[in-house]
């Protein structure tokens, strides 16, 4: 039973080792004319008054789609065209201004004919992914990106495996060199992902916090009894300490009631027994970022107050806030 686990494990290392080997071949010929070219075809991008067209079949197909993907949701708007469908009405989606991205790792994909003629005639520029570089794809484009020819990680060399690994790589390093230059930012992020666990970690902490009068708060000179009333109603185990403008001057946890139990509840006040340096953070930082300040610290923080630029509390969240939003 060993055996077949053993074989396995010595197939898997070797086709990670083939295709560690495209990368690094992807990367050095960068330092070429593959690095001067990608430049041009980063820049025509930004510059065209359109979207990117991405095209491609077969198993250039299936990357051509992941890469359109990642492109759209980091800020540059894209579309995928199937090349055998443009023959048959689909050109219309394409429109002047636009930019085409077509892979092929021969070159000589016969499906392309139709959209690569359209471009020409339109004089839309073409960027091609390719490891030919006289190949008719290679000779069609405006920019062509030639990748190295590498060895497939198929012992028989027949499935693509490192060629489409390296198309793979350039199509996401042509995204976040476009994401970098348009300063797309994480904000700009969670517009394009507003659902699930990935929306919900980018969504600024403001559209989760508590507000109004949900707020524990009181003032620095109340008693200790009255901390405890207001703890016990809004039960977010805190209290908010502010003064007469509604500045935040400290915080009083459930902790710190603990330690002060010994005292006259009546004639201590909340100024005596308060944090005077409480962590807080803005309206606008992201979910993500507050649950890290809650839990990157020696003691965990289960209740943050959100305040403004005069400190002021506009909002509280608690760590449960987060769990049922999905960050947890």
């Amino acid at each position: 039973m060993t055996e077949p686990a053993a074989s396995s494990l010595t197939s898997a290392l070797k086709t990670l080792a083939v295709e560690r080997q495209s990368l690094h071949a992807l990367e050095d010929a960068f330092a070429q004319q593959l690095g001067q070219n990608f430049d041009r075809a980063v820049n025509c991008i930004l510059n065209s008054t359109g979207r990117l067209i991405v095209t491609g079949i077969g198993k250039s197909g299936h990357i051509s789609r992941k890469v359109q993907a990642t492109l759209a949701s980091t800020g540059t708007p894209s579309l995928y065209v199937h090349p055998a469908e443009a023959a048959h009405g689909d050109l219309g989606m394409v429109a002047p201004g636009d930019v085409i991205l077509a892979f092929s790792n021969s070159g000589e994909t016969a499906e392309l004919a139709a959209i690569l003629s359209y471009a020409t005639h339109t004089n839309l520029n073409v960027i091609s992914i390719t490891s030919a570089p006289h190949s008719a794809l290679a000779r069609s484009s405006t920019i062509s990106l030639v990748l190295p020819v590498v060895k497939e990680a198929c012992p028989m060399g027949l499935a693509p495996t490192s060629s489409t690994l390296m198309q793979l790589a350039i199509g996401d390093a042509l995204a976040i060199a476009l994401l970098e230059k348009r300063k797309f930012t994480a904000n700009d992020f969670y517009i394009f992902h507003p659902g699930g666990r990935l929306g919900a970690r980018l969504r600024p902490i403001s559209e989760l916090m508590h507000t109004g009068s949900d707020l524990p708060l009181g003032k620095s000179d109340i008693s200790l009894r009255s901390v405890i009333l207001e703890m016990t109603r809004k039960a977010f185990g805190c209290m908010g300490v502010i003064n007469e403008t509604g500045i935040l001057q400290g915080l009083i946890t459930d902790a710190d009631l603990r330690k002060a139990l010994h005292h006259d509840i009546d004639a201590t006040t909340a100024k005596e027994i308060m944090n005077p340096s409480p962590v807080t953070t803005s309206p606008s930082t992201l979910t993500q970022d507050v649950l890290a300040l809650m839990n990157d610290r020696p003691k965990p923080i289960t209740s943050l107050f959100i305040v403004d630029d005069m400190h002021r509390p506009k909002g509280i969240i608690h760590v449960h806030d987060l769990l049922r939003a999905g960050l947890i």
